[in-house]
């Protein structure tokens, strides 16, 4: 079972079409306390992996993931190495800051900080980029794994992810400059683009994940 993480956030009804799609089993996430308890029996968690989307305000989703108590849920089962997937602003949410959010009376609004690195604005005026742009994977990529080393899928966003380590990226893409489109460590993995609106290839890629982490094919 899929548990995609439900936050407030837009463009989670996409997310689950393609996992039915796919013939991924999901649900949406019931409580942060739903992923705690590493392992099975009582009070594991239901999951085998998560999906974190959504579209939104840097600043915005924080707060919301905050007060819900998801923060801390979604560090721990990072830190606990379990198959996560990060979508657009679930990619950003897991650097340490943003230009997107400056800092409020002087104290910087923080991001989950499980992966070093921040998050800035592109230089250009023509923002946000909208629509299908060419993504180059970089290594042996898990989530890449069968598709071409050019693929094109669907990006909407203002602000891109600058890594603090180079051995995170996993693809690439340009808009006014290259920046990272995608990261993957250990069982961690994040893209900038909507897979799920990236027609076959964004369904190769979540297949990709699935398989991966789950062993549902």
């Amino acid at each position: 079972m899929i548990g995609v993480v439900d936050y407030g956030a837009g463009n989670l009804g996409s997310v689950m079409n393609a996992l039915k799609r796919l013939g991924v089993p999901a649900r949406f996430v019931r409580g942060p306390e739903e992923l705690a308890g590493p392992g099975k029996g009582p009070g594991a968690s239901p999951y085998e992996g998560i999906i974190f989307p959504g579209d939104g305000h840097f600043a915005t989703a924080m707060a919301s993931l905050e007060k819900s108590g998801y923060d801390g849920a979604i560090r721990g089962w990072i830190q606990a190495d379990k198959p996560f997937l990060g979508i657009c602003i679930g990619l950003q949410l897991l650097f340490d800051q943003s230009e997107e959010a400056p800092p409020v009376e002087g104290r910087p609004v923080r991001g989950l900080g499980v992966v070093p690195g921040t998050v800035k604005r592109f230089p250009g005026r023509k923002v946000p980029q909208i629509g299908w742009n060419r993504t180059e994977t970089r290594g042996n990529s898990r989530l890449f794994r069968g598709l071409p080393a050019h693929s094109f899928f669907y990006y909407i966003h203002s602000y891109y992810a600058a890594p603090g380590e180079e051995s995170v990226v996993a693809a690439e893409a340009e808009y006014y400059l290259r920046y990272c489109s995608a990261v993957e460590r250990g069982a961690l993995s994040a893209v900038q683009f909507h897979p799920e609106k990236s027609g076959d290839r964004g369904l190769e890629l979540l297949k990709n994940w699935a398989e991966a982490g789950h062993g549902f094919f």
